[in-house]
């Protein structure tokens, strides 16, 4: 049989493999490069999304895994971490730091290891979804299975 996910999403798999992580890649028929879409596309709850944004902060990247029901408040986040400001990457970027396109930015299978902040929200769902590694490709996991992951450290975003 014939391995139908995209080569990125495939880097991905290897990764949550790696790490113990059984949720399997879902392809979407329709691109869900949004939370909005995702969580129709799922039947969730958008706030179930976990949005991998990427920012710029003190001249590295910062990846922000957000639940999608929230917004990033930016100087409040640099505040909290103790950083100069952040900013959100540019596509150029986004694609260097992570090796994916913004709209379907993993929170993993990145070239190097990213420096990773939780939104401590996503905690209230017993089942979140991020993307796969492109736009058309999300998994499920669980919030502690994200921050192993990850590495992340847990905070309020918004």
């Amino acid at each position: 049989m014939t391995d139908q996910l995209p080569a990125r999403s495939r880097i991905v798999r290897e990764s949550l493999r790696s790490s113990g992580i059984t949720g399997e890649i879902v392809v979407l028929p329709d691109a869900a490069s949004t939370a909005a879409l995702a969580a129709a596309a799922l039947g969730v709850e958008v706030g179930a999304i976990a949005n991998s944004l990427v920012f710029w902060s003190d001249d590295e990247p910062l990846l922000v895994m957000t639940s999608g029901a929230h917004r990033v408040d930016t100087a409040a986040l640099a505040a909290r971490l103790g950083r100069g400001s952040i900013r959100r990457a540019s596509a150029e970027q986004v694609r260097e730091a992570a090796g994916q396109a913004i709209g379907g930015v993993a929170p993993t299978g990145h070239p190097a290891p990213l420096l990773t902040v939780v939104d401590e929200e996503l905690a209230s769902y017993p089942e979140i979804w991020a993307a796969g590694g492109t736009p058309h490709t999300v998994f499920p996991m669980t919030f502690d299975e994200l921050v192993a992951l990850t590495g992340g450290r847990v905070v309020t975003v918004d």
